[in-house]
């Protein structure tokens, strides 16, 4: 197998990342080089069996890669979180939005996909192109458990040492999120709608996000309120941080 040192399978991303739709600023400079984080994961897999790779947001809905096999699985000491800014992709840097991160602690239930060996370098190069432009994941392989058997996959995880992690945001916060963000790929609130009817779909059940939609779908049908503006959803000084790629 060709384990040559450079993203490939794929055309090469314009400067500064994923340009994304036409007539949009291409993304800024990373946070970190993904590039040495890609030739480590690909050291890790080896490339003689076949890539197992774990999903638990847009992955599920939304993979962009072909694979041979899917099943529902469950990882446990991390878990799903609506908790990383996104100012670009579903926000703005002035209006940042959320996507999810994986976080440790807990347990969480998504889907493992599994990529036929020949193909497994041309989809990491695909998936750093789409997930790592920036480098704010900590790429990590994880034991996920499905119905079947105990398969090593690799998942996208999210240090709360990172810049584009969120910490604790009160309900306010998150109303007031869903109600304004978005980006080149949409709002905020319908790439968290999208997830939980996925995760529904797979018989996924997400008492948090199932929650922050009820609250951002009452507060949008209750009446304007009149009250003062509320503060900014990120410290104005911050807003210089690399934004992070979906």
């Amino acid at each position: 197998m060709n384990h040559d040192r450079q993203i490939v399978g794929v055309a090469p991303p314009a400067p500064g990342g994923d340009p994304g739709p036409p007539g949009l600023d291409p993304l800024p400079k990373p946070l970190r080089d993904p590039q040495p984080m890609l030739d480590r994961v690909i050291d890790e897999w080896g490339g003689h069996e076949d890539l197992w790779l774990f999903g638990y947001g847009s992955l599920i809905w939304r993979p962009d890669f072909g694979f041979v096999e899917r099943h529902p699985a469950r990882v446990q000491g991390w878990h799903r979180a609506l908790k990383m800014w996104s100012r670009i992709n579903r926000g703005t840097v002035e209006n940042p939005g959320l996507v999810f991160g994986l976080l440790s602690g807990g347990s969480c239930r998504g889907m493992v996909f599994r990529v036929p060996a020949a193909d497994g370098l041309e989809t990491l190069g695909r998936l750093w192109l789409r997930e790592m432009p920036t480098g704010v994941y900590d790429p990590r392989w994880l034991s996920c458990t499905t119905p079947h058997s105990t398969v090593r996959a690799l998942a996208f995880t999210l240090s709360r040492r990172s810049p584009n992690f969120t910490g604790e945001l009160s309900d306010e916060r998150y109303a007031h999120i869903f109600a304004n963000a978005v980006g080149r790929y949409g709002s905020s609130l319908d790439y968290a709608r999208q997830t939980l009817l996925e995760l529904r779909r797979h018989k996924i059940h997400d008492a948090a996000l199932a929650r922050l939609i009820r609250l951002a779908e009452s507060r949008l049908s209750a009446p304007a309120d009149t009250g003062p503006p509320i503060d900014p959803v990120y410290p104005p000084e911050s807003i210089h941080t690399p934004p992070a790629k979906e």
